[in-house]
């Protein structure tokens, strides 16, 4: 399920006359009973919208006063949600003759024609307040309150994300919680201003309108508009200044080996889904995303994470999760994989969320030749690897955009076309600058180079893996001398520093002026600004005693070593 709720005006959308058709209650009712949500939004007042529609309890929530109350049908509750204008500000309205005249809790409404006098007693007595058009009426409320505002407050009551919201109206003070909603709409009746900013026009008015978008969301679930990817998040530009983009819904490949800026892209992408509050969840395996400030991560080290903890965590939309596996053995983790997505799925169907699921070394999730019900029946899903080989083909050819890191760039993208049976775009000629990307929409005539947009995050790459953890025999260090007469093993930080102060003098620099420590740091270690550091090390001629002592300095420095 992408869209799980839809949000409706009143009168002159769901309303003709101020009623509803019955045939348009009855669309409502099944629109419910495929598990999605109803929410009103109306600048009436709830008791006169109890008066007119006796079928309110159709609905989960109900936003009144044009965002400034909200109601619960199913309990009777009512909350305010702004503060109302003073007493003597309706005193005064009435004073000066200000007729029609009504009021709720809070909004207080008159005709249009009024606007003058209106103006001048909030001048009068220096008040904070709007004034809000509705096809020949105006509606004055606290500075703020809108009925974007009632909608958030209703999707935060039913956790709700107002990215898996369709929304329709067809008046002036529409225009804000259609511009919240993921998919906004207008009735044929509506605005003219109104219907040039929405993806959808209904062919009919009114309630009859309404069923049209009823019937498009419950049959393919709006999956034929564009706004069923989500909308575009930038993750960097083009040698012209313009915004790269990616659509969180989308199957998305980011490719390329070790230290060649997967994760500068990948984080690039997190940070933009978090700011414009798509909802992600990280499989992680190798710790890279332990001190992500816009996630909760679950899962450590010593300790594996589990589906419905993560899941739990997920059903409120203002969080994300990032699901740490370095506790979950290599072989079990594409088990785990389809424990989670299983979990995923389910809350997907309930709520269309989360909007983007993340794997990162997703070969360990998804290895090549294994098919069917080993690879995940996902959209909005972005994997990270370091080969296209290394993945299932029936994976490959889902993908709608490949990003490649690294100066095989090119290669990568001609791989990637290969393992899907594509035929390859044109690649530029000009050779990337330091930090730039190669990108295919798949189906495009050209690739496209980028830069990342740079990142907040701040992290240490695998640091308690790297620190405490295990690395496998093929990515550990060894500290063999001249001779190859050792053969200690440094599986981690740890142990490389334990054992650098052990080994002789000869064995040391052996290793030193070869490079190897650097080279270690950077492609196993996976940290480049350490493994820069380290070469600066290995190149200044510093002796055995001084070279051990800043080698220590450096790693010690950047990671948080257990005493």
């Amino acid at each position: 399920m992408r869209f799980a709720a839809l949000a409706t005006d009143y009168d002159a959308t769901l309303a003709r006359e101020g009623k509803v058709a019955a045939e348009t209650i009855e669309a409502l009712r099944r629109f419910r009973r495929t598990g999605r949500r109803a929410i009103l939004v109306t600048g009436r007042v709830i008791e006169d919208l109890q008066q007119v529609f006796p079928d309110i309890k159709e609905f989960d929530s109900i936003v009144a006063e044009n965002g400034a109350t909200l109601y619960d049908p199913a309990s009777g509750t009512e909350e305010v949600l702004a503060e109302a204008p003073p007493a003597s500000f309706l005193e005064l309205l009435q004073e000066e003759g200000v007729t029609p005249l009504g009021w709720g809790k809070v909004i207080i409404a008159t005709d249009e024609c009024r606007k003058q006098q209106v103006l001048d007693a909030i001048a009068e007595l220096g008040l904070e307040l709007q004034i809000i058009f509705n096809k020949g009426s105006l509606m004055i409320l606290p500075s703020g309150t809108n009925k974007a505002t009632g909608l958030k407050a209703a999707a935060a009551r039913l956790s709700l994300s107002l990215h898996n919201i369709a929304g329709i109206g067809d008046a002036e003070n529409d225009h804000a919680f259609l511009s919240a909603c993921e998919f906004p709409a207008a009735v044929a009746n509506a605005l003219p201003t109104l219907k040039e900013r929405v993806q959808l026009v209904t062919r009919q008015p009114d309630g009859r309108g309404v069923m049209e978008l009823i019937d498009e969301i419950v049959k393919n679930d709006l999956c034929h508009y564009p706004a069923y990817l989500g909308h575009a998040v930038s993750i960097g530009q083009d040698r012209s200044g313009r915004d790269f983009t990616l659509f969180p819904g989308a199957v998305n490949l980011i490719l390329g080996s070790s230290g060649g800026g997967k994760s500068t892209i990948t984080t690039a992408f997190l940070e933009a889904l978090a700011l414009a509050k798509y909802q992600f969840c990280v499989l992680d395996p190798e710790g890279d995303y332990e001190t992500f400030k816009q996630a909760v991560v679950l899962g450590s080290p010593s300790k594996a994470p589990v589906p419905a903890e993560v899941i739990k965590l997920l059903e409120r939309p203002a969080h994300n999760a990032v699901v740490n596996l370095l506790a979950v053995e290599l072989d079990q983790r594409p088990n785990f994989l389809q424990d989670i997505v299983r979990h995923l799925n389910l809350l997907r169907e309930r709520m269309g969320r989360p909007h983007c699921v993340v794997i990162d070394e997703a070969h360990h999730f998804l290895p090549a030749g294994v098919e069917g019900k080993s690879w995940p029946d996902l959209e909005g899903i972005t994997l990270i690897t370091v080969r296209p080989g290394r993945l299932p083909e029936g994976v490959v050819k889902r993908v709608k955009t490949l990003l490649a890191v690294g100066p095989e760039a090119a290669d990568t993208i001609r791989e990637f076309c290969a393992a899907a049976r594509l035929s390859p775009p044109i690649i530029g000629r000009a050779p990337l600058e330091p930090g730039q990307l190669l990108a295919w929409r798949v189906g495009e005539r050209e690739t496209v180079s980028f830069t990342p947009a740079s990142t907040e995050t701040v992290r240490i790459r695998h640091r308690r893996q790297y620190a405490e953890g295990e690395l496998p025999a093929e990515r550990s260090f060894y500290f063999r001398g001249p001779q190859n007469k050792l053969n200690l093993r440094a599986y981690n930080l740890i142990t490389f520093l334990n054992l650098m102060e052990g080994v002789d003098d000869e064995t040391w620099l052996f290793h030193l002026r070869r490079g190897e420590y650097s080279k270690w740091f950077r492609n196993q270690i996976k940290d480049i600004e350490l493994a820069t550091q380290a070469e600066s090390i290995e190149r200044n001629g510093a002796s055995a005693g001084e070279s051990r002592e800043k080698m220590h300095r450096i790693v010690s420095g950047r990671y948080t070593l257990p005493v």
